[in-house]
């Protein structure tokens, strides 16, 4: 599992990297941009994005460990619509809040007593990153970003062996790349990937007894989606 989810990331940021790459030299190579009939808008001050995405998101499950019975965590991709809203400051700086939601399945890996699915968990992520970007008036404008997720899971459920679990809140760092492509008008086409850094500690009651268990989650988010620019 550990192996399939690793690849689908690399599968995911090596994609995201291309069409990054395809885009700027569609960009460049074109004397003038796409207008479809309407100029571009690009980005200004005191303006709002709204971005509807669909997104993967991919852990990466490191450095897990579960007390008593030994083994690791793993927890599966998954994929999710997504949608965030920016507040552009200057035509440079801007805000972003996503709100998205999505269900995973928790596993624990080569333990003392096999390998066995502890359960599905709900997870919600806010992600609030502040962002530069780049050409802000080209109809190719890529940004950095940075900033601070919380993530809630909810609605645990627990399958058998394990009677019930539980997955402590938790709030971590996030890095954000991305660019948007102003179409037409006020229409963007967006790529973003977040890297989330997520320590989880969660709580198993399985087989009679109660372990603990630890994981670096540290999940690779990549999106793909449109925005309209007020």
């Amino acid at each position: 599992m550990q192996k399939r989810d690793m690849t689908m990331k690399k599968l995911l940021f090596t994609s995201t990297l291309l069409a990054s790459v395809a885009l700027a030299s569609m960009a460049q190579a074109q004397n003038a941009p796409w207008d479809m009939g309407q100029p571009l808008v690009g980005k200004d001050a005191n303006t709002f994005m709204v971005r509807l995405r669909a997104i993967g998101m991919t852990p990466e499950d490191s450095s897990s460990s579960i007390s008593k019975i030994g083994g690791t965590v793993g927890a599966t991709a998954t994929a999710a619509p997504e949608l965030d809203f920016s507040y552009f400051f200057t035509e440079n700086i801007a805000a972003e809040l996503i709100a998205s939601t999505m269900k995973s399945t928790v596993s624990a890996n080569n333990t003392a007593v096999g390998t066995f699915n502890v359960g599905t968990a709900w997870v919600l992520p806010p992600t609030l990153t502040v962002q530069y970007h780049f050409m802000p008036k080209s109809a190719f404008s890529p940004y950095i970003g940075a900033g601070l997720n919380i993530t809630w899971f909810y609605a645990t459920q627990a399958q058998y062996p394990v009677t019930h679990y539980s997955i402590g809140n938790q709030i971590g760092p996030a890095l954000q790349i991305g660019f948007d492509y102003n179409v037409t008008g006020h229409w963007f086409l967006n790529m973003d990937v977040k890297q989330i850094f997520l320590n989880v500690s969660s709580h198993v009651d399985a087989l009679g007894t109660t372990v603990k268990a630890h994981d670096a989650m540290n999940p690779l988010v990549v999106g793909l989606g449109v925005g309209y620019r007020f």
